[in-house]
């Protein structure tokens, strides 16, 4: 029998690519359920409610980002787009609407396994109510509902991707100290590989202009240059 409680929706319309994922998974006891197309994806995910989904984004009758968008209306279930585009702006679109993470394909093994654990470990941590600081926290003028995963600034709420909503949950509960572009890297995405940091600047640039601060401006989040950023500790709040 299957101990494994993780169940994980692949869609992929390359055969073989689908067929070898599924294998990788089904090794490490994941429960598995595959489609060739969004619209067939879309009916798994419905009845089934998978844990995490591997998402293509060249499908063959829709493109994977109306799936991203379809999901985030109802579902904060992880996101892992796995796909051969490798321009940036495709990969900042899908990381704005919604997607965990983004691999480029061709892909390691390694990389996919540690990428999906990364994935599933966050949403276990912040997503489930009562997991990790239940409730409302407050810092300063920057407020964060943990059961609902909303942030707020000045009771305006932050609409934030579910990657820099972890991002901000993480700086959080580290308050004052410094974390490190890889302590940052490796808690939110499990690999630090190469475009890792650029990835974590482009999340955090998001963050601060989400949350108003300007270039110059950290009334919340600090960036000590090369070494990577830290939460403001001027007015002191228990999380």
């Amino acid at each position: 029998m299957n101990r494994n409680k993780y169940k994980i929706l692949i869609i992929e319309d390359e055969e073989n690519i689908r067929n070898f994922v599924r294998a990788v998974l089904q090794a490490h006891g994941y429960q598995v359920l595959c489609a060739e197309k969004g619209e067939d994806g879309r009916m798994l995910f419905e009845s089934h409610g998978p844990d995490l989904v591997i998402l293509d984004l060249g499908l063959p009758d829709m493109d994977g980002i109306q799936f991203i968008k379809d999901v985030r209306e109802k579902s904060k279930a992880p996101i892992l787009v796995l796909s051969a585009r490798s321009n940036e702006m495709d990969k900042v679109q899908a990381l704005d609407l919604g997607a965990n993470d983004y691999v480029t394909k061709p892909f390691g093994t390694a990389e996919l396994e540690a990428r999906i654990r990364s994935a599933l470990r966050n949403s276990s941590r912040y997503g489930n109510p009562g997991s990790v600081q239940p409730g409302r926290g407050s810092k300063g003028k920057l407020e964060i509902d943990y059961d609902a995963r909303r942030v707020f600034v000045e009771g305006r709420e932050v609409k934030l991707t579910q990657t820099e909503y972890n991002i901000v949950v993480f700086l959080v509960g580290k308050t004052g100290k410094v974390m490190t572009y890889a302590e940052i890297i490796q808690e939110i995405w499990g690999w630090n590989g190469p475009g890792s940091i650029k990835k974590l600047q482009v999340n955090m640039a998001n963050i601060r202009k989400k949350i108003g601060e300007r270039p110059g401006d950290a009334r919340f989040i600090h960036n000590e240059l090369g070494v990577g950023y830290r939460i403001s500790v001027e007015e002191e709040n228990h999380y």
